[in-house]
């Protein structure tokens, strides 16, 4: 995730002014990397307040618990990977359509690449999902099929300019859906693969007329 990335989701608008509750967001960007760097179970709200500069006693004002901490985060990382963070469907026309798709893959892969704690944390909340947590299992699930939906109105947007066959929309939306999932999945392993070219590969197969 990108640095700073709690602020947006930390701020309110009162009278047309936007305030930002720097605490809140602290917290959290805190949280997001201590949690990466030891697990949840070794990372205490102790350890949190005092990279925070603030109280124990403090934290709870924010989060009453480090379980509603942990579920507050998850909810936030959950909408920083939505589909619609990195691929903005009406911004897609005939003449960028593929360099588009191409880079909006590319600079995803690349948030990854930048960011060491993503892959660490998300492999946290999955070890969670498999310990009778089914809410963190069900929410990647909501996430993935928002990408499986997210391409497929994107293919067929393409498909309506005339630069995407109007053929297996539905089969070439699944297939760039496991292609990013999977670069996400072989990154957290830490397989070094040129990431970029696979992307490329898929993107033109997509585009490719069968016939």
């Amino acid at each position: 995730m990108r640095a700073g990335i709690f602020w947006g989701f930390c701020s309110k608008t009162f009278n047309g002014v936007i305030v930002i509750n720097e605490t809140y967001a602290k917290i959290l960007e805190i949280a997001y990397r201590l949690f990466a760097e030891h697990g949840f179970d070794k990372t205490s709200l102790s350890m949190i307040a005092k990279e925070v500069g603030i109280s124990k006693p403090a934290i709870y004002y924010h989060f009453p618990s480090k379980d509603v901490l942990i579920d507050v985060l998850f909810d936030e990382i959950a909408k920083e990977i939505d589909f619609s963070k990195s691929f903005s469907i009406q911004n897609y026309t005939k003449d960028n359509f593929e360099a588009k798709l191409l880079a909006d893959g590319c600079r995803m892969i690349e948030d990854q690449r930048q960011d060491e704690y993503f892959p660490r944390i998300l492999n946290e909340y999955m070890i969670r999902g498999s310990r009778n947590e089914p809410k963190y299992e069900q929410r990647f699930h909501a996430v993935t099929e928002g990408f499986a939906s997210g391409f497929e109105e994107l293919l067929t947007h393409g498909a309506k300019l005339g630069v995407v066959p109007d053929e297996r929309i539905t089969a070439k939306a699944h297939m760039l859906t496991m292609v990013i999932d999977n670069i996400g999945n072989f990154m957290m392993i830490g397989f070094k693969f040129n990431y970029e070219d696979i992307w490329q590969e898929a993107v033109k197969s997509v585009l490719r007329s069968e016939g």
